[in-house]
């Protein structure tokens, strides 16, 4: 079972995973906003979450995972450079996760934050804001760096196979998947270029800084769990 779920404020996507067989589930990168659908949604699957995982601190929107881990006993888990230590797993590149009949494979992709990392899983990689549809995510904060973020994705996901789907973080276009030969040949921030002309284009797009930054990190470095309530 394979749900995507997007939340309209961040546009920020969230994935929902579950074997069929054991139903055993898999949350990537959820949402606070988003908490009471993740609950509906595994009671009306008949699935237990067993991780609740993130691609990085998020400096635009509060995770759930925190609170998922709170109402539902799931393993929370992040990169182990993201300093987010309440989390129940310190991931680093390489490790494996099971739920249910399939791995969690973790790949190392620092860049945007130093504590990046994506998550291949079967014939798709989730890939949080290392690597976008038509682009990447930015490197001027949490310790980002332009030519770490290229080294991940040109050594570690345009080393996947081609035909791997890539569910990314975030979409602001209305893109929902794209694949890995795709963003090898199109990308228009990597396609055809070099390290070097990589970082120029990196270090020149001049954004605006994230509204929620100053609580978004502190916040998800605690999984959320002192998000303010909403309304």
């Amino acid at each position: 079972m394979f749900r995507q779920l997007f939340d309209e404020e961040s546009s920020t996507y969230t994935y929902l995973l579950a074997d069929d067989e054991s139903h055993e589930a898999l949350l990537i990168d959820p949402v606070d906003a988003g908490l009471e659908q993740y609950l509906q949604l595994l009671d009306e699957y008949n699935v237990v979450l067993k991780y609740s995982l993130e691609t990085h601190v998020h400096a635009d929107h509060i995770t759930a995972s925190g609170m998922l881990r709170e109402k539902t006993n799931t393993l929370t888990g992040i990169g182990s450079r993201c300093n987010a230590l309440p989390a129940d797993l310190q991931l680093q590149h390489a490790d494996q996760l099971r739920f249910g009949n399939h791995i969690i494979k973790v790949l190392g992709t620092p860049g945007h934050t130093v504590g990046s990392v994506s998550y291949l899983v079967d014939d798709r990689v989730f890939t949080g804001d290392s690597l976008l549809i038509n682009g990447c995510g930015r490197t001027d904060f949490q310790d980002g760096d332009a030519g770490t973020l290229y080294d991940s994705i040109t050594q570690q996901l345009f080393r996947l196979d081609e035909e791997i789907l890539v569910y990314p973080g975030h979409d602001y276009k209305g893109c929902r998947v794209s694949c890995i030969g795709q963003e090898k040949a199109i990308n228009p921030r990597l396609a055809g270029k070099t390290r070097d002309e990589f970082i120029a284009i990196m270090d020149n797009l001049d954004l605006p800084k994230p509204e929620l930054i100053d609580i978004a990190v502190p916040t998800n470095r605690k999984l959320g769990i002192e998000a303010l309530p909403h309304g």
